[in-house]
């Protein structure tokens, strides 16, 4: 997965890459900690905070973040998606393009309903959320609900960005895998000239830090 010598430039930033393969790595996580954790479902609460708290950092990165991890420089507008669309999906982008930006919202959006929900979720029986006695029984019955359907939903959502992988890596034999990993695309994956502007690693840092205590503050305050 070692990038060529030509694939000099730079597209994704050290922390969108931990981040993403965190992510990946905490979504099997909550299906295995759930299966095959202990009835106190200890290990799966844990991997819960951590995947919210890498989601709010996901969130203040995409507002302070390099370039390509900025939502602004997200091409979701009806605009862009039918331009790119009647290209054959042929246009290039430094980032991710119309469709991965689509497909990046929504997996965001999936995962935090699935932490979220999971804060105030109960099996009426021995495991409850750290916040479940905020809301009625009948609430967190519902977030309960929902905290089981996301998970559903987001397998889903996974899947299409999988198949959407492989059917650019296959079909339209640009590979998306290796710059996740190296953090650079070939000249040929881009727009003439296109390069991202990298934010310092320390920025990076304390939008974790902000994330981390805010996770933290939110679930211990309340016990206080």
């Amino acid at each position: 997965m070692f990038r060529p010598a030509h694939c000099h430039v730079r597209t994704w930033d050290i922390p969108t890459r931990i981040f993403h393969w965190a992510v990946v790595i905490l979504v099997a996580g909550g299906w295995l900690s759930h299966k095959y954790g202990d009835f106190t479902l200890i290990w799966h609460k844990w991997n819960g905070y951590a995947l919210l708290t890498l989601l709010l950092f996901r969130l203040m990165w995409g507002v302070v973040g390099s370039s390509t991890a900025r939502f602004t420089q997200f091409p979701i507008s009806p605009r862009s998606i039918f331009g790119y669309l009647r290209s054959g999906m042929h246009q290039k982008f430094l980032g991710h393009n119309p469709l991965g930006s689509l497909s990046v919202l929504a997996l965001l959006l999936a995962m935090f309903v699935q932490a979220f929900s999971g804060l105030f979720a109960t099996d009426d029986i021995i495991v409850n959320g750290p916040l479940r006695w905020l809301v009625a029984r009948e609430t967190a019955s519902f977030l309960d609900s929902i905290h089981r359907q996301a998970y559903d939903i987001l397998l889903m959502l996974v899947g299409l960005h999988l198949a959407a992988i492989f059917y650019y890596r296959f079909v339209r034999k640009d590979n998306l895998i290796t710059p996740m990993i190296t953090g650079y695309k070939c000249p040929e994956q881009v727009p003439e000239g296109a390069a991202a502007q990298w934010r310092p690693i320390w920025l990076a840092l304390i939008c974790l830090g902000i994330a981390a205590f805010i996770v933290w503050f939110g679930i211990n305050v309340w016990r206080w």
